[in-house]
């Protein structure tokens, strides 16, 4: 019971995420609502601490600290004991992932499946997208920003 009516939350915040922002898209296969970063920022400036994510950023911790989603929690996809601790997560709460550009946090979204997690945000993109938009991060350094970065 507890599962279901989380979905229902779930699938009623992505309606009103997808009404807001074009570009949040439908629960996909794999259980995520891939979103872009405006959606992303929408879901962590949110004011009811029921919807509010939880930002995982998945990087490395060198990446982590090189600049990253405040309030994030780092949890890195390539160590051996990612699925651990994803395991040890509440089910319940709603998540935003992402890593650097999408590709490791695509494919984190299978163990979250795994798992059974019914709340996850994918940030399309990653932070890379995230700094394209303009949005802030924290840590030692900030990362360079990416349109910069093409350039080079």
């Amino acid at each position: 019971m507890k599962s279901l009516l989380s979905l229902v939350v779930s699938l009623a915040l992505a309606g009103t995420l997808a009404a807001k922002d074009p570009e949040t898209k439908a629960k996909d296969p794999d259980g995520s609502i891939h979103v872009g970063a405006k959606a992303a920022d929408s879901l962590v400036k949110e004011k009811d601490k029921a919807k509010k994510v939880e930002v995982l950023d998945i990087r490395t911790p060198a990446e982590y600290e090189e600049g990253h989603i405040e309030g994030a929690t780092n949890i890195d996809f390539l160590d051996a004991s990612f699925e651990k601790a994803v395991e040890k997560l509440d089910r319940d709460k709603p998540y935003l992932v992402h890593c650097q550009s999408g590709r490791r946090s695509g494919r984190s979204l299978e163990v979250f499946k795994k798992f059974g997690f019914t709340n996850i945000y994918h940030l399309d993109g990653g932070i890379k997208e995230w700094v394209k938009a303009g949005y802030p991060v924290a840590g030692k350094a900030k990362p360079k920003d990416e349109a910069e970065k093409a350039k080079e």
